[in-house]
Protein backbone atom coordinates (compact mmCIF):
# COMPACT_ATOMS: atom_id res chain seq x y z
CA UNK A 1 0.00 0.00 0.00
CA UNK A 2 1.17 3.08 -0.88
CA UNK A 3 1.24 6.09 1.78
CA UNK A 4 0.21 8.99 -0.92
CA UNK A 5 -2.41 11.13 0.50
CA UNK A 6 -5.49 10.76 -1.22
CA UNK A 7 -6.93 13.84 -3.60
CA UNK A 8 -9.87 15.40 -2.34
CA UNK A 9 -13.00 16.16 -4.63
CA UNK A 10 -13.57 19.10 -5.86
CA UNK A 11 -16.51 20.68 -4.68
CA UNK A 12 -19.66 21.25 -7.18
CA UNK A 13 -20.65 25.28 -7.53
CA UNK A 14 -23.37 24.37 -5.61
CA UNK A 15 -21.28 23.34 -2.50
CA UNK A 16 -19.51 26.36 -3.16
CA UNK A 17 -22.27 28.89 -3.34
CA UNK A 18 -24.09 26.73 0.06
CA UNK A 19 -19.91 27.18 1.83
CA UNK A 20 -20.35 31.11 1.19
CA UNK A 21 -24.13 31.46 2.35
CA UNK A 22 -22.91 29.52 5.56
CA UNK A 23 -20.06 31.69 5.86
CA UNK A 24 -22.29 34.76 5.65
CA UNK A 25 -24.83 33.78 7.69
CA UNK A 26 -22.08 33.32 10.41
CA UNK A 27 -20.84 36.94 10.29
CA UNK A 28 -23.96 37.72 11.39
CA UNK A 29 -25.50 38.67 7.74
CA UNK A 30 -28.65 37.89 5.90
CA UNK A 31 -29.44 37.82 2.35
CA UNK A 32 -32.29 39.88 1.34
CA UNK A 33 -33.97 39.56 -2.14
CA UNK A 34 -36.80 41.62 -4.22
CA UNK A 35 -37.66 42.66 -7.41
CA UNK A 36 -36.58 46.48 -8.55
CA UNK A 37 -38.93 48.66 -10.50
CA UNK A 38 -37.32 50.33 -13.78
CA UNK A 39 -37.30 54.00 -11.82
CA UNK A 40 -35.15 51.53 -8.71
CA UNK A 41 -32.77 49.94 -11.32
CA UNK A 42 -32.11 53.51 -12.84
CA UNK A 43 -31.73 54.91 -9.30
CA UNK A 44 -29.53 51.78 -8.76
CA UNK A 45 -27.51 52.56 -12.21
CA UNK A 46 -27.38 56.12 -10.70
CA UNK A 47 -25.56 54.77 -7.55
CA UNK A 48 -23.34 52.44 -8.57
CA UNK A 49 -21.68 54.72 -11.35
CA UNK A 50 -21.16 57.35 -8.91
CA UNK A 51 -19.91 54.95 -5.67
CA UNK A 52 -18.66 51.94 -7.31
CA UNK A 53 -20.58 50.17 -4.52
CA UNK A 54 -21.96 46.47 -4.37
CA UNK A 55 -24.86 45.18 -4.48
CA UNK A 56 -24.18 44.54 -0.65
CA UNK A 57 -23.16 48.10 0.40
CA UNK A 58 -26.07 49.70 -1.65
CA UNK A 59 -28.62 47.41 -0.23
CA UNK A 60 -27.47 47.84 3.48
CA UNK A 61 -26.99 51.83 2.82
CA UNK A 62 -30.53 51.82 1.33
CA UNK A 63 -31.80 50.52 4.54
CA UNK A 64 -29.54 52.52 7.22
CA UNK A 65 -30.53 55.69 5.06
CA UNK A 66 -34.01 54.61 5.58
CA UNK A 67 -33.92 53.76 9.18
CA UNK A 68 -32.16 56.89 9.65
CA UNK A 69 -35.55 59.00 8.21
CA UNK A 70 -37.50 56.94 9.90
CA UNK A 71 -35.57 57.15 14.18
CA UNK A 72 -35.63 61.66 12.81
CA UNK A 73 -39.26 62.33 11.96
CA UNK A 74 -38.33 62.04 8.24
CA UNK A 75 -39.78 59.43 6.79
CA UNK A 76 -42.74 61.07 5.37
CA UNK A 77 -40.83 64.24 4.02
CA UNK A 78 -38.49 61.34 2.52
CA UNK A 79 -41.94 59.30 1.50
CA UNK A 80 -43.21 62.10 -0.06
CA UNK A 81 -39.95 63.28 -2.28
CA UNK A 82 -39.86 59.71 -3.61
CA UNK A 83 -44.11 60.26 -4.41
CA UNK A 84 -43.36 63.63 -5.71
CA UNK A 85 -40.02 62.67 -8.59
CA UNK A 86 -41.55 59.21 -9.25
CA UNK A 87 -38.34 57.36 -7.61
Amino acid sequence: MSDKPRKKAALTNAQKQQRFRDKQKLDGKKEVRGYLSAEAIECYRLIDEQTEWNDSTILSNAIRITYAAYKNGQIGLLNNWLKQYKL
